[in-house]
C-alpha cells in the first residue's frame, strides 16, 4: 500500500491518493483535479473510488466530478442529504479497493456526519484518512455547521478522537485539515515528524485531556470564520464541483474605471510593494499568494462583481483557479499596461522606521485576536483585517500605521483604508523584528 499526499496550500489542506499498485482511492480532492490525475498517472493506477470525509465547509469538493470522470464510486456518509447519487456508507462498512480494504469509521464532531476511512493491506500498518476529525496536534473545529451545535459537536469530536486514538498505534495519520486551513482547531502540531497514531497519543490534547477540559479549551481557542465558508456546504450538497468553472472575461481600462465608479471590487493582485508605489485609486490590493483566495473570499460580499488587475499574465491563471476552488468564478480581468495612470500611492516602512519616527500616529494591528492578545504595541488599536472594510471609518483621525505579523495582511488593510481616504503607512516587516529592536509590547485582551 502506498499513500501519495497532495498538498493544497491555497486551501490549507491536503488530499490523498492511496493505492495497491493498480487500484486507488482518492480522499477529499479539491475542485481542480489536475494534480490528483497527474499523481494517479505517475503511479500507474486506476482511480476506483473517491471519498469525502464530510461535506466540506471551506472549499468546493472535486470528489463527485472526479468519480464521474473515472467511472468510480463516490463514497459519502449515507446520512448526508445531497442532490446527487453517491454510494452512501455507514460506520463499520468495508469497501474493497483492489486489494485494499477501506473501513468506514463514524467520527462526528467537525460535522454531524463526518467519517474517517481506514485503509489496510495485508499485514502492513494501516493508513487513516481522518479529514477534519483527529488532526496533527489538534482536531477540526466544531463551530462551522451551526454555532448552536458547537459544544455538542466538541464533545462528539473528543469521543471520535478517542476512537481513532485507540486504533493500532502504528497506523499512519493522514488528515485533510491542519496545514493552514481555518477549519483546524487551535494550535495544530507540525506537519512533519512522526505520522503515527502512537505519536499523537503523546501530544494531541484530545487524547490527553478529559472531555470537559478538552471541550473548554477547544471552544475558547476557536477563531474567526471566513465569511465565504457558509456558502461552501450548500454548493457541495448541490454537487457544484462537478461543473467546470465559468470562464473569466477580459475587460478594457474603461470597464475598470466604470467598475470602480459603481463600487465594484477591483482587486489588484500585484505584490504589495508595487501596489504601494503606484495603483489605481479605488482599488484594493490582495497580493497573489497561497492566501489570496481566502482573503478575497472573506472580504468581498458573496456574488459581488470582481475585477482582477495585474501586470503579469502568468499570475491570472493560478489566481482564477484558486478563486474557483471556493466557488468564485466568472470574474472580469484586466492587464495593466505601461500607459495606466497609477497615480495613487502610500508609504511603506519597516519596524526600524517605526522606532525612529517621532510624529504622532495611530497604530492599527490587523492580526487576529489571539495574536494581538499574546503581545501588541501599547495603545495599538485592534482591527482584524476582515473587519477593516466595515469598521475602518471608525478609526480616529491621524496617520494610520498598519501592521500584522509579516506584512501581507497589513498590505490588504492599508489598501482598504487608503480607499476610504485615510493617510496610511504600511508596516511591511516581520513582527519578530519588534523584539529584536527592543520596541515595547504588552499582552492584553482585545477590545
Amino acid at each position: 500500500m502506498k499513500v501519495v499526499t497532495l498538498q493544497v496550500p491555497e486551501l490549507g489542506n491536503r488530499s490523498h491518493l492511496v493505492h495497491d499498485g493498480a487500484s486507488a482511492l482518492v480522499v477529499d480532492p479539491p475542485r481542480d483535479l489536475a494534480a490528483v490525475e497527474r499523481a494517479a498517472e505517475a503511479e500507474g493506477v486506476e482511480i476506483s473510488a473517491v471519498a469525502d470525509t464530510h461535506v466540506h465547509n471551506d472549499y468546493v469538493s472535486g470528489a463527485l466530478g472526479l468519480a464521474r470522470r473515472h467511472g468510480a464510486d463516490y463514497l459519502l456518509s449515507a446520512d448526508e442529504r445531497v442532490d446527487f447519487e453517491r454510494v452512501g456508507v455507514r460506520d463499520g462498512d468495508v469497501v474493497p479497493v483492489g486489494e485494499l480494504r477501506v473501513r468506514v469509521v463514524a467520527t462526528p464532531g467537525h460535522t454531524r456526519h463526518h467519517q474517517s476511512f481506514l485503509a489496510t493491506h495485508h499485514d502492513a500498518p494501516g493508513a487513516l484518512f481522518s479529514g477534519g476529525s483527529l488532526l496533527r496536534g489538534t482536531v477540526g473545529r466544531t463551530d462551522l455547521v451551526d454555532a448552536r451545535l458547537t459544544l455538542e459537536l466538541a464533545r462528539a469530536q473528543w469521543t471520535s478522537a478517542r476512537i481513532l486514538g485507540g486504533l493500532d498505534p502504528a497506523t499512519h495519520l493522514h488528515p485533510t485539515h491542519g496545514f493552514g486551513s481555518f477549519c483546524a482547531g487551535p494550535t495544530p502540531g507540525s506537519a512533519d515528524g512522526d505520522p503515527t497514531l502512537g505519536a499523537q497519543r503523546e501530544v494531541n490534547p484530545a487524547l490527553l485531556l478529559d472531555r470537559e477540559e478538552f471541550v473548554s479549551r477547544l471552544v475558547a481557542g476557536l477563531g474567526p470564520i471566513p465569511s465565504y465558508y457558509r456558502h461552501m456546504a450548500p454548493l457541495n450538497r448541490a454537487g457544484a464541483g462537478r461543473a467546470l468553472p465559468r470562464s473569466a472575461r477580459a475587460v478594457t481600462s474603461e470597464d475598470v474605471t466604470d467598475a470602480i465608479l459603481r463600487g465594484s471590487w477591483v482587486v489588484d493582485l500585484r505584490n504589495r510593494s508595487s501596489y504601494a508605489t503606484g495603483h489605481l485609486s479605488g482599488t484594493v490590493n490582495v497580493e497573489y499568494g497561497t492566501q489570496f483566495a481566502t482573503y478575497v473570499g472573506w472580504l468581498v460580499p458573496w456574488q459581488d462583481d470582481i475585477v482582477l488587475l495585474t501586470d503579469s499574465p502568468t499570475d491570472l491563471e493560478p489566481a482564477l483557479r484558486d478563486l474557483a476552488a471556493i466557488g468564485i468564478d466568472g470574474v472580469d480581468t484586466h492587464l495593466i499596461d505601461d500607459e495606466a495612470r497609477l497615480t495613487a500611492s502610500y508609504r511603506r516602512a519597516a519596524w526600524a522606521d517605526f522606532r525612529a519616527a517621532s510624529e504622532p500616529r495611530v497604530v492599527v494591528d490587523v492580526r487576529q485576536r489571539d495574536e494581538y492578545e499574546s503581545g501588541h504595541l501599547p495603545g495599538a488599536l485592534h482591527l482584524p483585517v476582515q473587519d477593516v472594510e466595515t469598521r475602518g471609518a471608525t478609526l480616529p483621525a491621524g496617520e494610520l500605521w498598519v501592521h500584522c505579523r509579516s506584512g501581507y495582511r497589513a498590505g490588504i488593510a492599508a489598501s482598504l483604508l487608503h480607499r476610504l481616504g485615510r493617510s496610511v503607512v504600511h508596516v511591511d516587516d516581520d513582527w519578530e523584528r519588534v523584539a529584536e529592536l527592543a520596541i515595547p509590547t504588552t499582552p492584553g485582551l482585545a477590545a
